[in-house]
């Protein structure tokens, strides 16, 4: 196994690969920018270095300096956790060409599931079905509103490359298409280096369902099960679930064995994840899912997975870079219980989800979470009481995953858990999460990616906490002001 590898991220995930490093007697090194000097990733390494200042340009998507430092300090290896490089082919290219593994996906695999034109181009000849729609490489605005016409409205715009919600927009008619195509191809030109989009078509009640894989070097291809991640805001995921609510047998190894065949059809090594859209206007049925995109890297919503299959994603990273193969076989990997996870941000739920940045006075969870590891109630996070949120990077505080027998008691949990968090200095989204947990569509599992949208006004409401939380942000203020006088 590895002696030592080089940890290429920061905050949340950088923390959770280092811990399953330690476990496993492997030594880490931390890179960090001059705004995290203080980061607790930096101090849970054995090593860190600074990379530059503060803006990612100039810190974490610095290549040369990131290898240079993983050969400094005889690192093996480089994970690159997710976002920044975790995608980036010519970062996988230059890793390996300075003699060092990269702990993920080859740039092969990146380069063919990295734009979703082609990836569907893939799918289609693996035999796996795509959302119907236009993924060709003429970007006239005239031809593709053409295209649109014959695909029926509503159509849905999306960048060919990168994700997140950047560069899609949603057409109801023809008169609002040109429109919005230019403005999809801006944002994904500014976001991505690349204004090009493809047309699709919208599926009414979507829910977003994906499927956790890992593949070794020794041809072994195995999923995980379903994830939900249906529940989004602005496009993006804040609370998943796994498995997923009102799954039928027969559509849960239809997607296990798609999910497989994308993987096999790429030659693909490592951990990943296989996106569908399922239609969810109804029952759930096998001939009412296609393939969305893969993602070619460890998913920040992965800990449900963990919960609900007992095993250490990061550990089985490891071990696949290392060359080991997989520990099991499809036949031993079972769900046990139900797991939910929701995304702490700081952002504004008032100004439609804008990130915030603070300094963070007073931060707690429940007292019997545990860190990174199985348990009833989980925080991963790479934050701490008196850090700042920075405005350069993503806004996370914590992920707060709950695991129970049943989806009942995982639901009841992570209210409870979310009820018993609290943050004081920045303005966050505890709130909304709160009355979503608690929202009937998502109790009853009738979810879509529309369920935020259609009930925002109702979720971002003002709300009015416990007086037992009113009662223990008041003590801390107090105390606050007592410490101060008497400093």
């Amino acid at each position: 196994m590895f002696q030592k590898i080089l940890v290429a991220n920061r905050g949340e995930i950088a923390c959770r690969v280092i811990h399953t490093a330690k476990k496993m007697g492997i030594k880490t090194v931390a890179v960090y920018s001059q705004a995290d000097k203080t980061a607790p990733h930096v101090y849970m390494a054995d090593e860190a270095f600074l990379l530059g200042p503060a803006p990612v340009a100039d810190s974490y998507l610095q290549i040369d300096k990131i290898i240079e430092i993983a050969l400094q300090t005889g690192a093996e290896a480089i994970h690159p956790g997710y976002g920044f490089l975790s995608e980036n082919a010519d970062f996988v290219r230059a890793v390996g060409k300075a003699g060092i593994i990269f702990i993920g996906a080859s740039a092969d695999a990146i380069r063919a599931m990295g734009f979703k034109d082609s990836a569907k181009k893939t799918m289609q000849m693996a035999g796996v079905s795509v959302v119907p729609g236009y993924h060709g490489d003429n970007q006239d605005p005239h031809f593709l509103r053409t295209q649109a016409d014959k695909i029926g409205y509503p159509v849905l715009i999306k960048a060919r490359a990168g994700g997140g919600g950047k560069g899609m927009r949603l057409v109801h008619t023809p008169s609002q298409f040109t429109q919005k195509l230019q403005h999809a191809s801006r944002e994904a030109q500014s976001a991505f280096g690349d204004g090009r989009c493809l047309i699709e078509k919208y599926i009414p009640h979507p829910r977003h369902i994906e499927m956790q894989i890992f593949a070794d070097m020794h041809g072994n291809v195995v999923h995980f099960f379903e994830r939900d991640c249906s529940v989004q805001r602005r496009y993006q995921k804040v609370v998943e679930e796994a498995p997923a609510p009102h799954m039928p047998d027969a559509l849960r190894t239809a997607m296990g064995e798609a999910a497989v065949t994308v993987a096999k059809a790429i030659g693909y090594v490592g951990a990943g994840t296989v996106e569908f859209i399922v239609d969810g206007a109804g029952d759930l049925h096998t001939d009412g899912f296609w393939f969305m995109e893969m993602n070619t890297r460890l998913q920040v919503e992965h800990p449900v997975s963990e919960l609900i299959t007992g095993y250490d994603f990061v550990e089985l990273q490891l071990r696949i870079a290392y060359g080991e193969p997989l520990p099991c076989s499809q036949s031993d990997i079972s769900i046990d219980g139900w797991a939910f996870e929701a995304r702490l941000y700081a952002e504004d739920t008032q100004r439609d989800f804008l990130p915030t940045a603070g300094h963070i006075r007073h931060l707690s969870y429940p007292t019997e979470h545990t860190a990174f590891e199985r348990g009833t109630v989980r925080i991963d996070s790479g934050v701490r009481q008196g850090d700042d949120i920075s405005p350069y990077y993503d806004p996370m505080i914590a992920k707060v995953i709950v695991h129970g027998a049943t989806r009942c008691i995982a639901l009841n949990r992570l209210q409870r858990a979310l009820d018993d968090c609290q943050v004081l200095g920045c303005t966050t989204n505890i709130q909304f999460l709160r009355a979503l947990s608690r929202h009937r569509g998502l109790v009853a599992g009738r979810v879509d990616t529309g369920l935020v949208e259609r009930d925002k006004d109702i979720l971002t409401a003002r709300y009015h906490p416990p007086p037992r939380i009113h009662c223990r942000f008041g003590v801390h203020w107090r105390i606050g002001v007592i410490r101060h006088r008497h400093a």
